[in-house]
């Protein structure tokens, strides 16, 4: 069972022995943030710092103003990081790791970008109260997805990495928004915020208008729907018929944008391992992405979130095991936090994922755990081995 732990680029950056720890946990690989949101990261191993704080969204490969010129949506370059090559924190920590033994993969976010969004809101997700989320590029706009395709481009040429995981393929929604959050007193259902995820820019509507549905109808039908008492699932407030084709309006959206990435990639590294953060919920935003209707691209490996303990990873690996296919490989993201217990417990946990079709551990994170969170992730590791 192939394993990966997750990592920043600071984590490297004057600790000689971050690699040298990323090998002792039995890791085959690790990937490293090559385009990453805003963060304010702990650092608890590292021998000079104990917080990162990442100011805005950045790009950790150089950004080559040949590739960039006149385009409205370009990556920014951190200051927060040195390197060993002109600010090329990427590949300081990639080769690093691969003289430690490691494999190397480049973790690329692409729609969570709240330094374009604030520059550019007329491109990000728009809600049914006209309410703008500035974390959230739409990829409905062309303009968007072609930022995301000449990103993982530069990324897979530059980055030199081994693989590619991709996160945020597709759009964001009402949730991990990264700023400081004050929404959890609001009483919000889990349907409540599928439907404050929906999307009413400009691009969105006239793809609402092609699926032959009138956008401010379904705009009413949401706002309507988000008062006390006002409905008790997506089906209800819009219509079934009407749910249907909005939601596969947004998972076209997204299959699209997994192509026109694929084949950025492809185009320059037709051998490159890649990898996609992914959901099987038909309305998934955030991170994982719909996969609802397939993947529409050959993809090496998808990753389910499985956070929570218990029955809601399994279910999301067992769907997204369907949804991807037998020879898409399947990651489990896994978090070393508090919730596995003792090495039992641990075996126990495990072994359901595996049972419902995990190929794979994505381990999160290395930078951020401390002695503990590691002594728990070279559990993880050794105990799937076993399995």
């Amino acid at each position: 069972m192939n394993s990966l732990g997750y990592a920043y680029p600071w984590d490297f950056d004057g600790d000689e022995e971050a690699a040298h720890r990323a090998a002792s946990l039995g890791l085959d690989g690790v990937a490293i943030a090559a385009a990453y949101h805003t963060v304010r990261a702990a650092t608890p191993l590292h021998p000079r710092h104990r917080l990162v704080r990442a100011e805005h969204a950045a790009c950790y490969v150089p950004v080559r103003e040949e590739a960039w010129k006149g385009r409205a949506l370009r990556p920014a370059v951190p200051s927060w990081t040195s390197g060993s090559d002109g600010g090329d924190s990427f590949g300081h920590a990639r080769d690093a790791l691969r003289a430690a033994g490691l494999t190397v993969h480049a973790w690329t976010v692409l729609t969570h970008n709240s330094r374009l969004g604030a520059a550019h809101p007329g491109l990000t997700v728009r809600n049914a109260f006209g309410e703008r989320y500035p974390y959230a590029l739409c990829p409905a706009a062309d303009e968007v997805a072609e930022y995301a395709a000449l990103l993982v481009r530069e990324v897979a040429l530059l980055g030199a990495p081994d693989g590619l995981v991709v996160e945020a393929c597709g759009p964001l929604g009402v949730t991990h928004g990264g700023h400081h959050d004050k929404t959890d007193l609001s009483g919000w259902t889990e349907h409540d915020r599928k439907l404050l995820s929906l999307c009413f820019c400009t691009a969105c509507e006239s793809r609402l208008r092609a699926a032959g549905l009138d956008p401010d109808h379904v705009s009413a039908r949401v706002r309507a729907a988000l008062t006390p008492g006002g409905s008790t699932s997506v089906d209800e407030a819009l219509g079934a018929d009407v749910a249907a084709a909005v939601g596969e309006t947004r998972a076209g959206l997204t299959r699209e944008l997994r192509v026109r990435v694929a084949s950025a990639v492809r185009e320059v590294e037709p051998g490159l391992r890649l990898t996609f953060h992914a959901s099987a919920d038909p309305w998934a935003t955030g991170p994982f992405a719909t996969v609802s209707g397939g993947l529409a691209v050959p993809a090496d490996a998808v990753v389910g979130n499985c956070w929570q303990p218990g029955e809601p990873g399994e279910r999301e690996l067992a769907a997204l095991r369907t949804a991807a296919g037998p020879d898409t490989r399947l990651g489990a993201y896994l978090l070393a936090d508090g919730t596995w217990g003792d090495a039992e417990a641990v075996r126990e946990r495990l072994g359901r994922y595996r049972a419902v079709g995990m190929d794979e551990l994505h381990l999160y994170h290395l930078g951020l755990a401390g002695r503990d969170g590691h002594d728990l992730l070279r559990r993880l590791v050794a105990t799937a081995g076993e399995l």
